[in-house]
């Protein structure tokens, strides 16, 4: 798997980032993907996503300082994608910091796993930049 970072200061208090920061939320702020169904499962929350004949379920759980999401099953674009947010303090409002790691699945993972990450990575980015924007 290869990893990638984004991070955004946003001036604001981290409960109300926090309170921005919902599954439904994020897969809108990335903006690859459609919400197309939402329901809880004990502790962790199930977004169905879907775009241009792509359909998968992305598993959330929240915690304390962000969520941690991850693509659950085989129908997504990866062979496995992991992600955690967390939302710290900083001087005047908070750093968001988005991590993930993908992995296609392909051969020469070595290449395919980095462009995915690269496309990954921009995901991130927009998605922090949503975020700030939306608070």
């Amino acid at each position: 798997m290869h990893e990638v970072t984004a991070s955004r200061f946003v001036p604001r208090s981290k409960p109300t980032v926090l309170r921005r920061l919902t599954p439904e939320a994020m897969v809108t702020y990335e903006g690859s993907f459609d919400v197309r169904e939402v329901h809880d499962e004990g502790a962790e929350t199930v977004v169905v996503v879907g775009a241009r004949g792509v359909e998968f379920a992305l598993r959330f759980r929240t915690h304390e300082d962000g969520l941690r999401y991850e693509q659950a099953g085989e129908a997504g674009p990866f062979d496995a994608m992991e992600t955690t947010v967390t939302v710290e303090p900083a001087d005047g409002g908070v750093t968001v910091t988005a991590r993930s790691a993908v992995s296609l699945g392909l051969p020469l993972a070595s290449l395919t796993d980095r462009v995915a990450a690269w496309k990954r990575r921009g995901e991130l980015e927009r998605a922090l930049d949503a975020l700030a924007a939306d608070v």
